[in-house]
């Protein structure tokens, strides 16, 4: 049988409380630390850019393809999707590896190494600060049962198998905020926060935005579209409503 605990509320003043403050509070400041890091002479490109309005173009037509006539929809599909000379058209000799690119770039890697080492330098000393501190204690508990499996990840740092699996320890803790802050942090810095770790860790993995591959793949979605023009039957739906909203 688990042992029920009874947590002291200082546990909850002086470790819950603080930890979840230091956290949010380090996320900021690194949101505005990475802004001052970053190169002020970084543009972005201008083909890039170009690039990707075309592909919010052509996704902008396939997907409200049904409401313009069927000539005028093949005319366009056309411009974007023409073999010689269409926009979404990329010959395989021009494409691009976007990795290589990135690296050709002083400003761009030493952008990178920046924004890794305000990423890196706050975990450090915030999971050593958080295990010379609050190591051991048993900080919060979950409202609804877990199986055994969960214990490792809610228990790091606590070495009972009687305690229930429901408590969580404080360096479990730490690592739930530090992964599930990142909600919180886009209610607050917005969307595009320099707390993301996720997107950090995608742009050094080498999986950053590829336009010549954006584009092949919003041209293979337009030339398969089916087109069905809507406006010669709005008249039957308008009257089916009606009729429903009569009845």
């Amino acid at each position: 049988m688990a042992e029920d605990l009874v947590l002291d509320t200082a546990i909850r003043d002086w470790v819950l409380i603080p930890l979840s403050v230091v956290m949010v509070l380090i996320g900021i400041l690194r949101h505005f630390v990475s802004k001052l890091m970053r190169s002020s002479s970084q543009n972005p490109d201008v083909k890039i850019v170009k690039e990707g309005q075309l592909v919010i173009r052509a996704r902008n037509l396939r997907s409200s393809a049904n409401f313009i006539p069927p000539k005028s929809f093949r005319a366009r599909r056309v411009y974007f999707c023409n073999e010689e000379n269409g926009l979404l058209f990329v010959p395989k000799g021009q494409a691009q590896n976007a990795q290589a690119q990135m690296f050709s770039d002083p400003n761009m890697a030493m952008d990178m190494m920046k924004k890794n080492l305000s990423m890196i330098i706050p975990q450090t000393l915030t999971f050593a600060w958080v295990n010379f501190f609050f190591s051991g204690f048993v900080a919060a508990k979950i409202p609804f049962p877990l199986t055994q499996r969960f214990r490792g990840m809610l228990q790091n740092g606590i070495d009972l198998s009687t305690v229930d699996v429901s408590y969580v320890s404080s360096r479990s803790w730490y690592f739930l905020n530090l992964f599930g802050l990142r909600g919180l942090f886009s209610l607050i810095l917005g969307d595009e926060n320099a707390t993301d770790d996720t997107q950090r860790m995608m742009q050094m993995s080498g999986f950053g935005f590829d336009p010549s591959k954006s584009l092949g793949a919003e041209k293979d979605s337009l030339d398969i579209v089916q087109h069905e023009w809507a406006l010669p039957k709005f008249e039957q739906r308008a009257e089916a409503v009606l009729r429903k909203l009569v009845r």
